[in-house]
């Protein structure tokens, strides 16, 4: 009887464990705008990730569950030594939806959307190489507190630089040939950013709320791109007068936080819910 007692307490704490392994976290919100001249809507989102770890493997399910149950994301990540192997599992749609600033046009087969990167943070120097399944191959790491990335593929190299310079956060990418920037400071105790698109966003506290101000630049109009060897091209991209939007959002006793925003657009003020947990 003692060895059943005592077999039993190890299945308790073995299953304790496993259960302790799995971590939920993830975000609900709802929000109400009134369209300006249009019609009022009401619309929800819920999203959820499930994450279950054993060792040095980690799995990461993510959930759209506002309306009927549907995967967003699927991975699972694991160490050997100084090898890190990710597989992606998921088959994500990337299909643009077209509603006139450029979206992608080509939805990619799941042979190019899912896939296995392995990395390798081994001593060679302060970088880390990874490669995947396409044979594209990735160089990054963080020199004088400066974070580099360079990844070299047929579609076009990409490069990016991040860091901190002066007390000015700069951010830099160039995408086969296309370069975009941006960059963000404090002045005051309002936090700024400008980015190589002319757009301007100030983040300032506010009676006990944060405001955040953001000027957006007239879209200019532009054809679609076709799809050529697998590349992904894009809808056409509509004319769009410049605006302005406020945002004002305050963390509620509830764990919840509000937001209002007006949007100079349409005209429209929005008020959203949201939560994470």
């Amino acid at each position: 009887m003692k060895k059943l007692i005592a077999l039993f307490a190890v299945s308790a704490v073995a299953s304790t464990s496993a259960v302790a392994a799995i971590a939920l976290s993830g975000t609900a919100s709802v929000s109400y705008d009134d369209n300006g001249a249009l019609a009022s809507a009401t619309s929800y989102d819920a999203d959820l990730l499930v994450t279950g770890t054993a060792g040095t493997t980690t799995v990461t399910v993510g959930l759209d569950v506002e309306q009927a149950v549907g995967v967003t994301s699927s991975t699972m990540a694991t160490t050997i030594g100084p090898v890190t192997v990710t597989a992606d599992m998921f088959d994500e749609a990337t299909l643009g939806t077209d509603d006139g600033d450029g979206d992608q046009g080509y939805e990619g087969s799941a042979t190019e959307d899912t896939g296995v990167t392995i990395s390798l943070d081994a001593p060679i120097g302060d970088a880390t190489v990874g490669v995947d399944n396409s044979g594209n191959v990735t160089i990054s790491g963080s020199w004088s507190g400066i974070a580099l990335s360079h990844t070299s593929k047929s579609a076009g190299d990409t490069t990016t630089a991040a860091g901190s310079i002066a007390g000015m956060d700069v951010s830099v990418t160039n995408k086969a040939g296309a370069t975009t920037w941006s960059l963000g400071t404090t002045v005051s105790g309002v936090a700024l950013t400008l980015a190589s698109s002319q757009k301007v966003t100030a983040t300032f506290g506010l009676a006990g709320n944060t405001m955040v101000v953001t000027s957006v630049p007239a879209r200019a109009a532009a054809n679609a791109v076709a799809t050529v060897a697998g590349v992904s091209g894009t809808f056409s991209t509509s004319v769009r007068a410049s605006y302005a939007t406020v945002a004002i959002s305050r963390s509620l006793t509830s764990g919840a936080t509000l937001a209002a925003t007006y949007n100079t657009l349409d005209d429209s003020l929005t008020l959203k819910a949201s939560v994470a947990f």
